[in-house]
């Protein structure tokens, strides 16, 4: 059977990136757990050995349980009777293999049952497992929820929730509503403080809400009577156990099917505080949400590895006049592209999910004593580069997973158009990652003050000074007068003074600054490892520096005046 770790060797080269040396020395502080916990690592060589068995583990899963269930799920799916989910039967075989095997709360702290591990190994867990079933993805990752209660939840709520996480329970993250859909300062869910009983009560209705029915819910309520605006928002903690909630339907999807994406009645809910009232959307759902986009980033990659294993295979397969249809250029054109989109995602991915697992650790070591001034420094430094990274890394991969699915498709042919091939569930499953979580849009809107700035291009500048092998050397040079042109442009938009200008080329500034990056980011892999990445670190930098080409022509050609004839 197919191990979706061991197959990929890939992950195991970015498990081995040398930051996570510093990743693992914060995370354990020191690794002072190994004199409380038998199974806690005893250093860094040992603590690569424990994420590189998991992983096997879930790759296990993956292979034997998870990928087999599949197509069983999609065509299953959930059902909704008396107000409650019941999963395909597909699903809940897949829920206990991960259960039994501890793969729940897996970056908790070991005091709650949880792994401890960073965010690194366990976005690679929830890739793998999206490789074989996006909508299961859903479900389990979810979990990472708890980041989010542990960062601002009090001790009491972090001894009562994150123990059942680790065992097992399911979590749901509740923002959207019929009228507040990406503008969540709309969220009018009612939170009323219930004097006698001393909780807090939600009635209302939510919407899309994926895994709706789970056992613990994070919730986006107003708590300030007779606001509008994002500041009358906190964040509560809602127990299935207490009751007052019901599905009222699971929504028909395109795809992951198996994920049920519920609306759902709040009636008289009784629900918790989370954190302090009124920074529900500002502090709290922006945490929440940037570990959510960094999960559909995994998502995304793990869909382009399934749609690009999937289009490999078929296309050594299928024969046509005569031959294999991969010796066509035609066909190995496309092939070589969605490795090379791949191979970049997937670097962006672990560059961004490296930068946020240094500050978070930081973060959390802050909570336990005072940072040194160098400390500080590392925390803001790798603070600001997830966050600009972030955007990046969810908006690309996610347009990335739609293209090496389309073109899987391609490579089937007419087959690809019929169900029984697994390319069209691919597909379908792909199509949502550009969607929710915030669009690529709203993406570009978080990443474009990183554009206008001047970070991405200071990290591109950073990027350069890095010794690459004498066979990268021409690419990087390449590299930098597509780093020129990203900088003409930005002038050129800057020079303007023109907010809807701007706005309107946003996104082309962000995909110019992003190819750069990637581009980057494969070079050093394929110094490192050359078997690995050289073919795709010169497919992807023919593929991009014609991109941001593009780009730039149509940039430096512009007219704002002519922004009036797309105006509709």
């Amino acid at each position: 059977m197919a191990n979706y770790y061991t197959d990929i060797p890939e992950l195991k080269y970015h498990l081995n990136n040398p930051m996570m040396e510093r990743i693992c020395e914060l995370k354990e502080r020191n690794y002072r757990d190994k004199e409380e916990f038998d199974y806690a690592p005893q250093d860094y060589a040992d603590t690569l050995d424990s994420f590189d068995k998991v992983l096997e583990i879930t790759g296990e899963i993956t292979g034997e349980i998870i990928a087999p269930n599949a197509e069983g799920v999609d065509e299953e799916g959930p059902h909704c009777a008396n107000g409650r989910v019941e999963y395909a039967s597909g699903t809940k075989q897949n829920l206990d293999a991960m259960v039994k095997a501890g793969l729940n709360g897996m970056t908790m702290p070991r005091r709650f049952g949880g792994l401890n591990f960073p965010i690194t190994p366990y976005t690679m867990c929830a890739e793998i497992v999206s490789a074989a079933d996006a909508g299961f993805g859903n479900i389990w990752s979810l979990q990472d929820c708890i980041e989010t209660l542990y960062e601002f939840g009090n001790e009491d709520q972090h001894s009562r929730f994150i123990p059942r996480i680790c065992a097992g329970a399911t979590m749901s993250m509740d923002l959207t509503e019929p009228d507040a859909g990406s503008d969540l300062q709309s969220v009018m869910l009612k939170a009323t403080f219930d004097e006698k009983e001393n909780c807090w009560r939600l009635n209302g209705v939510k919407r899309f809400i994926t895994n709706g029915d789970a056992d613990l819910h994070l919730v986006l309520a107003r708590s300030e009577e007779g606001t509008k605006d994002g500041r009358g928002l906190s964040m509560f903690i809602y127990d299935k156990e207490e009751g007052g909630v019901d599905v009222r339907r699971i929504e028909n999807k395109l795809g992951i099917h198996g994920s049920p994406t519920c609306e759902l009645v709040y009636k008289n809910a009784k629900a918790e505080l989370c954190g302090n009232r009124k920074l529900g959307l500002i502090k709290y759902v922006m945490a929440l949400m940037n570990g959510a986009r960094l999960g559909i980033a995994a998502q995304s990659v793990g869909l382009s590895q399934a749609a690009y294993n999937e289009g490999l295979a078929y296309a050594k397969e299928r024969k046509q006049f005569g031959k294999a249809i991969i010796e066509f250029p035609a066909v190995y054109d496309m092939l070589s592209i969605m490795k090379a989109k791949l191979d970049a995602g997937r670097a962006l991915l672990y560059q961004t999910s490296r930068y946020v697992d240094i500050y978070k650790a930081l973060d959390d070591i802050a909570r336990e004593r005072k940072l040194t001034p160098e400390e500080r420094q590392e925390q803001k430094k790798y603070e600001k580069l997830a966050d600009a990274f972030t955007p990046l890394a969810k908006g690309m991969n996610s347009e990335y997973a739609n293209q090496n699915a389309y073109d899987c498709i391609q490579i089937h042919g007419g087959s690809g158009f019929m169900l029984e091939y697994a390319c069209q569930r691919i597909y379908r499953d792909a199509r949502i990652t550009s969607i929710y979580e915030g669009t690529t849009q709203l993406q570009t809107v978080a990443a474009i003050r990183y554009v206008t700035n001047g970070s991405y291009l200071a990290t591109i500048r950073d990027f350069e000074a890095i010794p690459c092998s004498p066979e990268m050397e021409p690419l990087k040079a390449r590299l930098v007068e597509m780093a020129n042109k990203l900088g003409a442009c930005m002038n050129i938009v800057k020079e303007a003074q023109n907010q809807e200008l701007l706005d309107f080329v946003a996104r082309r500034l962000m995909e110019m600054a992003a190819d750069c990056i990637m581009a980057h980011l494969l070079i050093q892999d394929a110094t490192r490892a050359p078997e690995m990445f050289a073919k795709s670190a010169v497919v992807y930098l023919n593929y991009v520096e014609a991109e941001v080409e593009k780009h730039s022509s149509f940039i430096h050609s512009f007219n704002a005046d002519e922004l009036v004839n797309y105006r509709q």
